[in-house]
C-alpha cells in the first residue's frame, strides 16, 4: 500500500480583517501615515504567547563570568538593532550603542572602571549600599570587562548637531532607558547573557572611545556566553502582588 504523506501545515500570525481593503496609508497632519499590520490572536493564544514570554525572561539572570567562547558580529548587530526599535520621545532615538571587541579598548576600559570602583568601595559607597550588595558577590575587581568577547557601551545624546547647530531631544533618560531592557531581553533572546554595570563617574567612557560633545555614558554591558560552570546568587524577585496594583 503507498504511503500517504501527511501535508505540512505552518501555523502564521493572522492578519486583523479589520484592516481589509483600507488604504495603506493617508495624510494625517500633511505626514504620512502607514496603516498598521495587526496580529489576530485568540485569547487562549494571548495568554498562552504571554505566559510562554514571561517563562522565558524569567530565566534571564545577571552572569559575571564569561566564556572566551567567540560571539559573531552580526548577533552584536541584529541585538542593536532590536533595541533601537524602541520607542522614543518625538522619535528622535537619541542613543548610540558602542559595541567592543578590540582587547586593548576592553583594557583601557577596565582599567578606568576599576579605578572608580575602588573610590565607590573606599568610600564613596555607605555601609548599608555595601552590604545590600554583599549578596551578590560584586567586588572593585571586574575582569568580566576583559573576558567577555564584546562590551556594548551605551551612550545618551542630549541633543543633536546638524549643520553646526544645536537640536533638542525629549525625555532621553526615558528613551534610552527602555532601550537599554529590549537590549537585554535581545541579549537573552540570541541565547547571551550581560550584567548592567554602572561605575559612577562614567566620563572615562566618554575618552576611551573618543565619543563627541553632545553624548552622555548611560550604561555599559559585557556580553557573551556564560562560562561553564557559571553560579549566579541564589535570590528571589518580587511577587506580582509585590510590584503591581490593578484598578478596575
Amino acid at each position: 500500500m503507498p504511503m500517504i504523506m501527511e501535508e505540512q501545515v505552518i501555523l502564521k500570525p493572522k492578519t486583523s480583517y479589520l484592516n481589509m481593503n483600507k488604504e495603506q496609508s493617508k495624510l494625517i497632519n500633511g505626514f504620512k501615515h502607514t496603516l498598521y499590520e495587526t496580529q489576530s490572536l485568540s485569547e487562549r493564544e494571548m495568554i498562552k504567547s504571554s505566559q510562554e514570554y514571561f517563562g522565558f525572561l524569567d530565566k534571564r539572570r545577571s552572569v559575571r563570568d564569561f566564556s572566551e567562547r567567540v560571539v559573531p558580529r552580526q548577533i552584536i548587530e541584529n541585538i542593536i538593532k532590536s533595541a533601537s526599535t524602541a520607542p522614543s520621545g518625538a522619535h528622535k532615538q537619541p542613543w548610540t550603542f558602542c559595541a567592543i571587541s578590540n582587547p586593548e579598548i576592553k583594557f583601557k576600559i577596565r582599567e578606568a572602571a576599576e579605578v572608580e570602583e575602588q573610590e565607590n568601595y573606599s568610600g564613596r559607597m555607605s555601609e548599608n549600599w555595601l552590604q545590600d550588595l554583599a549578596p551578590l558577590g560584586t567586588t572593585m575587581e571586574k575582569p568580566f570587562l576583559e573576558e567577555a568577547p564584546w562590551l556594548i557601551a551605551v551612550f545618551k545624546r542630549v541633543y543633536e548637531i546638524e549643520d553646526g547647530k544645536k537640536h533638542n531631544n525629549y525625555y532621553v533618560n526615558e528613551s534610552v532607558g527602555i532601550a537599554c531592557g529590549m537590549l537585554i531581553a535581545a541579549i537573552h533572546n540570541a541565547g547571551l547573557v550581560t550584567l548592567t554595570h554602572t561605575p559612577s563617574p562614567m566620563n572615562f567612557l566618554t575618552k576611551v572611545l573618543a565619543r563627541p560633545e553632545n553624548e552622555r555614558p548611560f550604561l555599559l554591558l559585557p556580553v557573551g556566553y556564560a562560562k561553564e560552570p557559571a553560579y549566579v546568587p541564589e535570590i528571589h524577585r518580587k511577587t506580582l502582588d509585590e510590584v503591581a496594583v490593578f484598578y478596575g
